[in-house]
């Protein structure tokens, strides 16, 4: 039978309460590229990830989409509509193949109401969630495109191994998709991007793109947000 034991969010759960609350979830294999949930799907049950990769899209304009986030194993998603019980808010679309566990409103509630521990780290998350979506409207309000892709590049970018001062961003997402990501269109993050590399601020391989001088690209932003 499958577990909850890869949910960091039920790790302090005893084994045999962990097993009850499993024998009450359903289990889904998903394919690449497989719609998981839509918005306005007026379902209500929180969905964790075993397995695999999803991303999660909103519309914010009639065919224009905006990446939130992407979560992998041990994420959840769903959760507000558990709490509150209005449709979905965002499209979940699977990246690769994923296993997915869905567990019901119902009992995810009950989890939150007999283990505070539970319910203090959903609490936490939504929290950091709101800060995301609070830093990301601000962006989209008074930064600029170019400004906007230097803040989403350093917030997808990893330290580089042997190279302290510098970042990078791997495997490098294709320029479409770090449109979608700042709500810009892909000519202007492909201007970008070249000027970056010409300027010596970025260098670009089928691997990834790394950040020569992230501290240069935070000057810029913070000096964005003087203005």
């Amino acid at each position: 039978m499958d577990t909850l034991e890869k949910i960091p969010l039920f790790r302090s759960l005893s084994p045999e309460v962990s097993q009850r609350y499993a024998r009450g979830c359903f289990w889904k294999d998903y394919d690449q590229h497989e719609l998981v949930l839509d918005i306005e799907d007026e379902s209500t049950d929180v969905r964790f990830v075993l397995s695999g990769k999803v991303r999660i899209i909103s519309r914010i304009a009639v065919g224009k989409e905006v990446i939130l986030d992407e979560m992998s194993e041990g994420e959840f998603f769903g959760e507000i509509a558990a709490i509150d019980g209005w449709p979905r808010s965002a499209n979940v679309t699977t990246l690769t193949k994923s296993r997915i566990c869905i567990m019901p409103q119902n009992l995810f509630l009950e989890i939150l109401r007999e283990s505070p521990d539970i319910a203090f780290a959903v609490m936490k998350l939504l929290a950091d969630r709101v800060r995301q979506l609070n830093m990301r409207l601000s962006e989209h309000s008074f930064l600029q495109a170019k400004h906007r892709l230097y803040a989403e590049l350093l917030r997808l970018s990893r330290p580089r191994p042997g190279n302290p001062d510098q970042r990078s961003v791997s495997p490098p997402p294709i320029q479409r998709e770090l449109a979608e990501r700042i709500g810009s269109r892909r000519e202007v993050v492909s201007r970008e991007l070249n000027a970056l590399e010409k300027q010596g601020h970025i260098e670009k391989s089928s691997r990834a793109i790394v950040l020569l001088r992230p501290s240069e690209l935070q000057r810029r932003i913070s000096e964005a947000w003087d203005e």
